[in-house]
């Protein structure tokens, strides 16, 4: 009796089943894997952001470290939910071609997983300002930059490019967003810097002192991590699991990136005499910057190429942004994203395989690619620039010297990432004799500090 019970039971079971789940079709097998691969590359550029802060606090001063880890992990919170409020709607929903209007708070939009893979591209952007002002912003400050630039001006630029705007009417290319995501990110950072000034130390009249960072083995960690997650952060923006795609959006995210290092690595050496480590791994993310837009439309050698050139114009960029116009990015992220930003995007015009001057496309899509960077750095310099001069006279947007000498960590947090108690006793009683004297604020300065190495000295 047990036995025809049981098999009652499993034969309802298997009836109820099979009447109450949705009918398996090709399509819907094809959407949950395209969901699956969305929501897989959506998390790997969330791990970006730990190579962010990895990157960042390992090439600025032990004196910093928690501030940055604040700032990066702050980033990716408040980014999300003021995309969530506004900035996807600006950035995706209905307009006449020059902002969104529609979609706030994702009203009316079905598919949420295409908005989490959108909004850590948004935290993205507003994360490369984070190493560019490290060490002197107020962290207020910087939080409030990182809500308007998550919540209006980046999502401006990627509704012209991605939302149906006006930019991508006129065939613009960018494929995962060398200008959408990092030049405006370095734009951004370039244009705040310029209102916040140079860190104590690093211009002595003529002179140009670089400020090493205290944990080269940090910053190759985020490097790596930057690498890896770089992989869905272009891989992913097939928006689909097309195996005839993205398999060719990882090999060419892989050679660019391995080009930029190996051309990093050459010219630092003939240039400098000895091959820098630290320029050595910006190259990588060099060439992962100039491979972003058009990684779905060169060949594997083009890409190659593109990463050879982008670790060449990387070293000069740095040299260039930090001697000659004498603007302190104490991690090089006006170059990196930036300069290889403007070159990635560019490239496309040369190397697209369709209708790249290369290819015989003529010169007809360079024009576009120029036509969508100046764009972009217009709007992005204007908007910017606004928002800190409205924050500088409202308060200022830079710590006091004294808090700037003792170190953020101390200053904004009342804390430290290091035990700092052996380095202190030893450096004082060297100087000194006596372990327990000196001045802290100038025994904390003295950690990490400016030396006459070469001044391109510097990582993301």
């Amino acid at each position: 009796m047990k036995k025809k019970i049981g098999s009652i039971v499993l034969i309802g079971s298997l009836v109820a089943t099979s009447v109450s789940a949705a009918p398996v079709t090709p399509e819907s097998v094809q959407l949950s894997v395209d969901t699956m691969w969305i929501m897989i590359a959506a998390i790997l550029v969330f791990f970006m952001h730990a190579g962010f802060a990895m990157v960042e606090s390992g090439f600025t001063r032990a004196k910093n470290t928690l501030n940055i880890l604040m700032k990066n992990i702050l980033t990716i919170s408040i980014g999300s939910i003021v995309y969530f409020l506004v900035g996807y709607g600006i950035m995706f929903g209905d307009s006449n071609g020059f902002i969104g209007t529609t979609g706030f708070t994702l009203s009316g939009v079905e598919d949420i997983g295409f908005f989490v893979f959108q909004a850590v591209f948004a935290a993205t952007c507003a994360t490369i300002i984070s190493g560019a002002v490290a060490e002197r912003v107020k962290l207020s400050s910087y939080l409030l930059i990182t809500l308007v630039m998550t919540g209006f001006i980046y999502p401006v630029v990627g509704h012209w490019v991605w939302g149906g705007g006006w930019i991508a009417e006129l065939g613009f290319v960018d494929f995962a967003g060398s200008t959408v995501v990092h030049l405006t990110g370095a734009v951004g950072a370039f244009m705040v810097v310029l209102f916040l000034g140079a860190r104590i130390g690093k211009y002595n009249g003529k002179e140009v002192n670089a400020i090493p960072g205290h944990n080269i083995p940090l910053g190759a960690l985020g490097v790596f991590i930057l690498w890896f997650g770089w992989f869905g952060f272009n891989g992913g923006s097939s928006l689909a699991a097309d195996p005839s795609l993205i398999p060719s959006v990882i090999s060419t995210t892989l050679l660019s990136a391995s080009g930029g290092v190996a051309a990093s690595a050459l010219y630092s050496t003939i240039r400098f005499k000895k091959l820098d480590p630290s320029i050595t791994l910006n190259g990588a993310l060099g060439g992962l910057v100039g491979i972003t837009a058009g990684t779905a439309n060169v060949s594997l050698t083009g890409a190659i190429i593109i990463g050879l050139i982008a670790g060449v114009i990387l070293v000069e960029g740095i040299r260039f942004i930090d001697v000659v116009l004498r603007v302190d990015d104490p991690v090089g992220a006006v170059a990196v994203h930036g300069v290889c930003g403007i070159w990635g995007t560019l490239a496309v015009g040369l190397f697209d395989t369709v209708n790249g001057a290369f290819y015989g496309g003529g010169l007809g899509l360079l024009g576009v690619q120029a036509i969508g960077v100046g764009a972009v750095i217009l709007w992005t310099s204007a908007a910017v620039a606004v928002t800190v001069f409205i924050l500088k006279s409202a308060g200022g947007i830079r710590v006091a010297r004294e808090e700037e000498l003792a170190g953020l960590d101390y200053a904004e947090h009342g804390s430290n990432a290091y035990e700092f108690k052996e380095s202190l006793t030893s450096s004082s009683s060297k100087q000194t004799g006596n372990a327990g004297s000196g001045d802290l604020v100038e025994r904390l300065n003295q950690l990490g500090s400016s030396s006459k190495e070469p001044a391109a000295r510097k990582s993301v």
